[in-house]
């Protein structure tokens, strides 16, 4: 994997980590609110596909090394 594809995996990341730590303000702020558990739910869901994509980018950076 050369440099460039690697930079721009990391950047994905750190997008993808912003965005899962907003998320999880925002549950937790409509949680606080009493807002509709349907939307609070969804919003889990999204938040979980988010660290699904995390945990993809980050298998591609870090190399299986089988001891």
């Amino acid at each position: 994997m050369s440099d460039q594809d690697q930079t721009e995996i990391r950047l994905e990341f750190a997008k993808l980590k912003q965005d899962h730590t907003d998320f999880d303000a925002a549950i937790n702020a409509m949680a606080a609110i009493g807002c509709d558990p349907l939307q609070i739910q969804r919003m889990k869901k999204k938040k979980l596909a988010i660290k699904d994509r995390m945990q993809a980018l980050e298998d591609k950076i870090i190399p299986d090394i089988i001891a």
